[in-house]
């Protein structure tokens, strides 16, 4: 695996070089543990698919939308997603592009519609990143 998918921040690492390795899975492991929480992979399902604010992506989930702000919170710390205000509405989408490969391969793995039934996972998205 190579970090130019996982950790564009990190030059590409060789075989050689264990140094650059570590750096990129620190990075990789971060983004993960973004990305280990239920609500926060179905935020990221969501907006996989085009910008969301709050009050859809609680919607979407069935939750409080504190508690999506929150998620959301974490995800913007970790720069993976970012936002825009129009009027007194932010719209989130995805920032990094790590974490859209990421995404558009668990979509691939776990969303298609017939994992969709399978899983239950990443209900009423649209489709892949």
């Amino acid at each position: 695996m190579t970090t130019a998918i996982l950790a564009p921040k990190v030059a590409v690492p060789t075989a050689a070089d264990p140094e650059a390795m570590r750096a990129a899975a620190d990075e990789a492991s971060e983004l993960l543990k973004s990305l280990g929480n239920r609500h926060r992979l179905l935020i990221l399902c969501a907006l996989a698919v085009g910008e969301r604010s709050v009050g859809q992506l609680a919607a979407f989930l069935g939750i409080r939308d504190s508690t999506v702000s929150q998620h959301l919170a974490l995800l913007r710390r970790d720069r993976i997603i970012a936002g825009r205000r129009e009027g007194q509405v932010i719209w989130y989408r995805i920032e990094s592009e790590a974490a859209r490969r990421v995404m558009a391969v668990l979509y691939e793995s776990f969303c298609t519609p017939a994992q969709q039934a399978r899983a239950g996972l990443c209900k009423g998205a649209a489709g892949p990143v």
